[in-house]
């Protein structure tokens, strides 16, 4: 009798080894493609995305292509200290627009010329958007228009270095200096500090937040800063972002010895808020969905809890070897945790906000208030345009 060969007696031997090569095939790419984020070249692009400029070939001479009213727009250039040249838009408050005959007149002044006064008549918005893309994009254009409606407020967006029509190459440092840059443009038409509302949406974040210590530093009292879907660093973003919402991207890495370590010491673009949202003297509003995808939600908690921290009583860990530790020690500990908890409850105040998430609150030692909202929908871009978010940050820095 025949003896049958090994692929008839285990007909499922052929289809194991083919699998078994598609995900060492997968495993390989997926290895080369995080490992090559510690390449500085390749690290830039994928975090900017600046090179995406969407909508193509646009036109920012003419806003109204993109939905915003005829009129209401300005297109500037903005230089920044080290001589490069930023595009920008300087959109008109709503009132300060509706106030102008509808077709303009010809001869009516020129907007150039009507900026410092809608400055001194309603607030400002200073606009930071998030990596990729420009500010003439469709989703920012959801901002301005709530902005300069609900919130009654002026806006300015820039497009920063190496953006849209925008000289130079992004960096760290770079984008830092280009908010600066927008800020004195500002100063230099006619605003008031105090009338001007710093507002960055994800990468944006970690520029205002960087522009609003640094204001703090100097004594400018301005109106508050907002941070929409925020992270505490590229490193923390890294270890907690999921492909699609579901397949962690660093967590792999974990399994091969020194590998996760190797990628977080290649960063060359580290956009640490964490530390500098402690030398942000203003008020300060958190705002992040929990159904945030992209960055997850307990990044905004992080940034919320290491300002509380410093009004908290501290808890001392017990020491690795607790054998010297006699009653006294252990009381004092145990009696320290109930108290750091009694102390957040008398510190912290929470409110429902109906349909539309949480809101939790304290004020620092120098008055200052720091405001957390938990949306429960909006994801990671669309969290910035639903109403409720407009009520809270129109509330809490007294945009009326």
């Amino acid at each position: 009798m025949p003896v049958a060969n090994g692929s008839e007696s285990n007909p499922n031997r052929g289809f194991l080894k083919r699998a078994h090569t598609v995900f060492a095939v997968l495993g390989g790419v997926y290895l080369l493609a995080v490992i090559s984020l510690s390449v500085p070249f390749i690290q830039t692009h994928v975090l900017y995305l600046n090179h995406l400029r969407l909508p193509l070939f646009a036109n920012f001479d003419t806003p109204e292509k993109y939905g915003l009213s005829p009129g209401k727009t300005l297109n500037t250039n903005i230089t920044t200290s080290d001589g490069l040249t930023l595009g920008a838009w300087f959109i008109l408050a709503d009132p300060a627009y509706q106030a102008v005959p509808f077709p303009e007149p010809a001869s009516y002044p020129a907007l150039e010329s009507r900026v410092p006064a809608a400055l001194a008549a309603h607030p400002t918005i200073l606009f930071f958007h998030g990596n990729a893309a420009t500010r003439a994009l469709d989703s920012r254009l959801r901002y301005y228009d709530a902005f300069t409606g609900r919130l009654k407020a002026n806006v300015l967006a820039i497009d920063y270095r190496g953006f849209g029509d925008s000289e130079g190459k992004p960096s760290e440092a770079g984008l830092a200096l280009d908010a600066t840059a927008a800020w004195d443009w500002l100063i230099a038409h006619g605003a008031d500090p105090g009338n001007v509302l710093i507002y960055g949406h994800s990468l944006g974040t970690a520029v205002a937040a960087q522009l609003s210590a640094e204001l703090s530093n100097r004594g400018v009292r301005y109106r508050g800063t907002v941070l929409m879907a925020p992270f505490s660093s590229i490193h923390k973003l890294l270890d907690t972002y999921n492909f699609f919402g579901l397949v962690p991207l660093m967590r792999p890495l974990q399994m091969i010895p020194g590998a996760h370590d190797f990628v977080v010491r290649g960063l060359v673009h580290t956009f640490n808020t964490l530390p500098v949202v402690s030398l942000i003297h203003a008020p300060l509003l958190l705002v992040h969905a929990e159904n945030d995808y992209d960055v997850p939600a307990t990044h905004s908690t992080m940034l919320f809890d290491s300002l509380l921290e410093a009004l908290l009583p501290p808890i001392s860990p017990p020491p690795i070897g607790t054998a010297s530790w006699g009653e006294g020690h252990w009381a004092e500990f145990y009696a320290s945790v109930p108290a750091r908890a009694h102390a957040r409850e008398t510190l912290v105040r929470e409110t429902d906000v109906p349909n539309v998430g949480t809101l939790t609150e304290f004020t620092r030692s120098n008055g200052a208030k720091v405001a957390m909202l938990k949306t429960a929908a909006g994801g990671h871009n669309g969290v910035g345009w639903q109403g409720g978010v407009h009520e809270v940050i129109r509330h809490t820095f007294g945009l009326d």
